[in-house]
């Protein structure tokens, strides 16, 4: 359901405390990450397998696929974390924020509390690696355009919205969001090729290359 932009933000509603059974759930989910995605950027995506995965965590097959529909989904299960966050500060920003305005204060926003959500699954350095991989992994950089280009579908909606516009009607909202994520693509790279790979080195990088934004679209960079 679409809520009205002019509409009150109710309240968060806290979080009900997991029993055990769903944090037992959530320990065998995040063994599983973490260990797919050693071995993926140890030996290779393509080279590991599923089985190999399992028998590092002592679980079975099925276990696995009760958790992801393939390797593939387990590789972008950190980065999933990392967009709904994104998504989710995108939809509190106040509705009087610029487009690019609330795009940027949302990623920020993001950011400052993404750290610790990221290292209760994996190690920032993991993290890190998993980036340089997907990157130099045909099959996963085609499947990371695909994410992403959905993902910019999402978000020009949501700024549709907030604006009060058609999305299919005005191309504004997807140009916004389409010069919004190429600084965020253009980050990441420069964050993966960096020797700093703190998740506070990617935080500043994203906010400096976002203020350049602007400028980069002037008539004339020489003036």
């Amino acid at each position: 359901m679409t809520v009205p932009v002019s509409a009150p933000v109710p309240a968060p509603v806290p979080a009900p405390v997991p029993g055990l059974r769903e944090r037992k759930k959530q320990r065998t989910r995040d063994a599983l990450i973490r260990v797919a995605l050693e071995l993926f950027t140890r030996h290779g995506y393509e080279a590991t397998t599923v089985d190999e995965i399992v028998d590092a965590v002592e679980v079975s097959q099925r276990t696995f696929f009760r958790y992801f529909s393939s390797k593939e989904e387990a590789v972008f299960a950190v980065q999933q974390m990392t967009e709904e966050r994104f998504v989710h500060a995108l939809g509190q920003r106040p509705p009087d924020e610029a487009p690019i305005d609330a795009m940027r204060n949302a990623v920020l926003s993001a950011w400052d509390t993404i750290g610790e959500a990221i290292e209760e699954v994996i190690p920032v350095d993991l993290h890190l690696r998993t980036y340089r991989m997907i990157e130099s992994t045909p099959a996963l950089l085609a499947v990371h355009l695909r994410r992403s280009t959905e993902m910019e579908e999402t978000i020009a909606r949501i700024i549709a919205a907030r604006e009060g516009l058609d999305v299919d009607e005005d191309p504004r909202p997807r140009i916004a969001v389409a010069a919004f994520s190429g600084v965020m693509r253009v980050t990441g790279q420069m964050w993966g090729r960096g020797t700093d790979g703190s998740l506070e080195a990617i935080r500043a990088l994203t906010e400096q290359y976002l203020d350049q934004l602007g400028p980069a679209l002037a008539p004339r960079w020489r003036d």
